[in-house]
C-alpha cells in the first residue's frame, strides 16, 4: 500500500533531509580540516618567465585526433566521436627549455612509443562548457608526450579489457613549462613534429586535428566538471613508432620551445 504523505510525514522527511545535509556539511568540513597521516607532495609545472607553477588537478588526453594517426591505428576518423583516458598526475616528468631529460624506459614493455602533443592547461572549467566559451578557460600551453606502452595496451584492448597499463605509468606524460595565453595565444595552426636521433618522424600541423582544442573541452566537461588545473593532451600525428635506450627525442611545435629527452635504463 502507498504512503500517505501529510503533514508530518512531510515535515519528518524534511528534518531527516536537513540532519543529513548537516552530516554532510560536518563531514566535509572535518576532513578539510584532519591532519594527513603522511604529505604527498603537489604535481607543479613550472610557468614561463614566472615564480610561480601551475598545480595539476587532472590529466586529460584525447585518443586518435588526428586522421592519419587514426587510421594507423585501425580506426575510421570520419565515424568516430571523440574518446579520452587518463593518466596519473604524478606521471608529469618535467623538462626544462635547452635541457635533455633523462626519461627512463619502463618496465614490462618491449614496444614503447613516442606520441608528441599540444597540451592544455586549464585556469577554470565547469559543466556543458559551450564550445564558444571553451578557450577563456585555458591558461596557457606547453609540449607534452604521450608515451605508450604499445604492446601492452594492444594487448589489454584485445582481451576487451580496459588499456590503462599501456598509458598511465611513471613519467608518462613528459611536459615543457607552460606558456600563458597572453604571450602565445591560442595555437589552431602551425607545425607539429617529433625527430628520434635528428630523423623526422611525425611531422603534421595542429589544424589537421579532428576535434580542435575548445571542441575537446566541450566534449570533456559534459562527462567531467572540468576545474582550474587540470591539462588536456591535445593528440598526436601519424607515425607513431618504437624507441629504445639511447634514443633521443626533439618536440617541435610551431610558436613554443623544443622539448627534448633522451631514453635510459630503467631505474633500479
Amino acid at each position: 500500500m502507498p504512503t500517505k504523505i501529510n503533514r508530518r510525514t512531510a515535515l519528518s522527511g524534511a528534518a531527516a533531509g536537513l540532519a543529513l545535509a548537516g552530516t554532510r556539511a560536518e563531514a566535509q568540513s572535518a576532513a578539510n580540516t584532519v591532519a594527513p597521516l603522511f604529505p604527498l607532495p603537489q604535481t607543479i609545472i613550472p610557468i614561463a618567465g614566472e615564480e610561480r607553477g601551475f598545480p595539476v588537478r587532472r590529466i586529460y588526453c584525447i585518443g586518435r585526433n588526428y586522421a592519419a594517426h587514426s587510421r594507423e591505428m585501425g580506426s575510421d576518423p570520419t565515424r568516430e566521436p571523440p574518446f579520452f583516458f587518463q593518466k596519473p598526475t604524478d606521471a608529469i616528468q618535467f623538462v626544462a627549455i635547452g635541457s635533455v631529460g633523462e626519461h627512463p624506459y619502463p618496465s614490462l614493455t618491449k614496444n614503447y612509443h613516442h606520441e608528441v602533443e599540444l597540451v592544455a592547461a586549464l585556469k577554470s572549467g565547469g559543466r556543458e562548457i559551450p564550445v564558444d566559451q571553451a578557450l577563456d578557460h585555458v591558461y596557457g600551453y606547453a609540449v607534452g608526450l604521450d608515451m605508450t606502452r604499445r604492446d601492452l595496451q594492444r594487448e589489454m584492448g584485445d582481451q576487451k579489457k580496459p588499456w590503462e597499463i599501456g598509458k598511465s605509468f611513471d613519467h608518462a606524460a613528459p611536459i615543457g613549462p607552460i606558456h600563458p595565453v597572453a604571450k602565445v595565444g591560442h595555437p589552431q595552426k602551425g607545425a607539429i613534429s617529433l625527430a628520434v636521433n635528428g630523423k623526422v618522424r611525425q611531422n603534421a600541423d595542429l589544424s589537421q586535428m579532428i576535434w580542435s582544442v575548445a571542441e575537446q573541452i566541450a566534449h570533456l566537461s559534459t562527462a567531467f566538471e572540468l576545474a582550474a588545473g587540470d591539462i588536456i593532451y591535445s593528440g598526436t600525428p601519424e607515425n607513431v613508432g618504437p624507441v629504445v635506450k639511447d634514443d633521443v627525442l626533439l618536440c617541435k611545435i610551431e610558436g613554443l620551445p623544443d622539448m627534448s629527452i633522451r631514453i635510459v635504463a630503467a631505474q633500479a
